[in-house]
């Protein structure tokens, strides 16, 4: 949307479980810690911020983001749960903003800058990011791409732009990014005034066979496709709409899924700012206020979620034990992007402004 070698030692935040104090004179129940966040937060560039994240496991984790001086945007990975961070940026990127990384193999990654016309392109590497390709830029002056993502095996994606002609427009890849093609817009519904929000870099998401995008603007909206990209439905999200309001970002767990967004141009207005959706609902039901933005969220386990924004000085992270449909606040300590790694290996990655760049576990 228009609108919008490194490593130091790891610096503890903590919002930390807080103990009920007994009454004086008489036995105590036992305690019942209050939920709060553990932080582990190293800073790995503080002219970056970082808006693209892939969580691959406990150990390795990409981030991508945009200088904030008007130097060149980055891409750093790590193989060692966070200890160190190398760059691996792609070479005569000066001007670019990187907004999206996706890992798509054991060795292979994607990565989006966004902008307007040629400020838009793709880059993949196949050797950890030891070289890159450019294997996408944009040749349509309205567009503006803003998310990229992979279907499970990596080798097909989608990535979305802003509308062209009144449609969003989506380029596809089936041989795991090395080309890009322009899909028809015949199949995608009337966009005109909406956009979406490069907040996070999970403005679109894959979930199983489907794939989905958040908008604002003039509506706030879920767009939906079967197809791989070539038809989409469109549902209200249930989140306010505005010029800079909307669905920032999207997470699903098989048909469950979760949207979160909220209003840049009020950023303490978390108010109906998370949705949910679940079988046999087609639409999007509102999952409550939040008392912050929420830019990303991502499971961390059966029905447990993280939800985490920050705008300027306002920030917050909140947790949802019951799939999206309640949230209970955590900590003032926020960030752009979030993801959570699964399975007995999996860990939760954050990163955010000031190049931020964090291990994140929730206690209930």
């Amino acid at each position: 949307m228009r609108r919008l070698g490194i490593a130091l030692a790891p610096a503890c935040l903590a919002a930390g479980l807080v103990l009920l104090a007994p009454t004086a004179g008489a036995a105590a129940p036992p305690a019942k810690p209050k939920p709060g966040l553990t932080v582990e937060q190293t800073v790995v560039d503080a002219d970056q911020s970082f808006r693209g994240l892939d969580a691959v496991d406990r150990r390795t984790a990409w981030v991508a983001g945009g200088s904030v001086s008007g130097g060149a945007g980055s891409v750093h990975r790590t193989s060692d749960g966070g200890r160190t961070w190398v760059e691996v940026t792609p070479p005569g990127v000066e001007g670019l903003q990187f907004r999206d990384v996706e890992v798509t193999g054991r060795r292979s990654a994607v990565a989006l800058t966004i902008g307007e016309g040629a400020l838009s392109r793709v880059f993949r590497t196949t050797d950890d990011g030891r070289t890159w390709t450019e294997t996408f830029r944009n040749d349509e002056p309205a567009a503006f791409y803003n998310c990229v993502d992979f279907y499970p095996g990596g080798k097909v994606g989608l990535a979305v732009s802003d509308p062209v002609d009144g449609r969003f427009r989506i380029i596809r890849t089936d041989d795991g990014g090395a080309s890009w093609r322009v899909l028809p817009s015949a199949g995608m519904p009337d966009s005109t005034g909406e956009a979406n929000f490069a907040a996070s870099g999970d403005c679109l998401v894959t979930h199983g066979r489907d794939a989905s995008f958040g908008t604002g603007g003039e509506r706030s909206r879920v767009f939906t496709s079967r197809d791989r990209g070539l038809t989409w439905t469109a549902t209200d999200s249930a989140i306010p709409a505005g010029e800079a309001a909307g669905v920032f970002g999207l997470v699903f767990r098989g048909a469950h899924g979760v949207a979160v967004g909220g209003d840049f141009s009020a950023p303490t207005d978390g108010v109906d700012a998370s949705s949910y959706t679940a079988p046999p609902r087609r639409g999007w039901t509102s999952g409550g206020d939040l008392t912050h933005l929420a830019e990303d969220a991502a499971y961390v386990s059966g029905r447990t979620l993280l939800a985490t924004g920050e705008s300027g000085d306002v920030a917050g992270t909140s947790l949802s034990t019951d799939g999206g449909r309640s949230w209970r606040f955590l900590s003032d300590v926020g960030f752009h992007t979030l993801d959570c790694a699964g399975g007995k290996d999996g860990a939760c990655w954050a990163a955010g402004g000031r190049g931020r760049v964090a291990r994140v576990a929730a206690g209930r």
